[in-house]
């Protein structure tokens, strides 16, 4: 029966660029972001993150709200929902996303997806 040799170097090579992978996985991990709604504003005015993240809405008011988005990026309505909810959006391509809120139009911010 034959062995099989693989050259040292060759082997090498294979396990930095597995070690690489690994490494560079972990740097693109999916994140969850927390946007507030306190004192009929968004704790936020612009918020960057990376496609396949996670924001979360909690209201923080004494009244309601409704988080939504007509952006082509992302389009979304969280409907109406009182102080102690949170709802939660995955953010699943790249683009500039307008969040607002249905109730109080003065409520207003950016969500940049890379």
């Amino acid at each position: 029966m034959k062995s099989i040799s693989i050259h040292p170097l060759r082997n090498k090579t294979i396990i930095a660029i597995l070690t690489g992978m690994l490494v560079c996985s972990g740097l693109y991990a999916v994140k969850e972001f927390s946007v507030a709604q306190k004192n009929k504003s968004f704790t936020e005015k612009t918020l960057s993150i990376h496609v396949g993240d996670t924001v979360s809405f909690p209201n923080e008011d004494d009244f309601f709200h409704n988080v939504y988005s007509l952006s082509p990026a992302k389009i979304f309505d969280l409907g109406s929902y009182k102080k102690g909810e949170t709802k939660k959006v995955v953010f699943d391509k790249p683009g500039t996303i307008t969040v607002q809120c249905a109730i109080h139009p003065e409520m207003k911010m950016e969500i940049i997806v890379k």
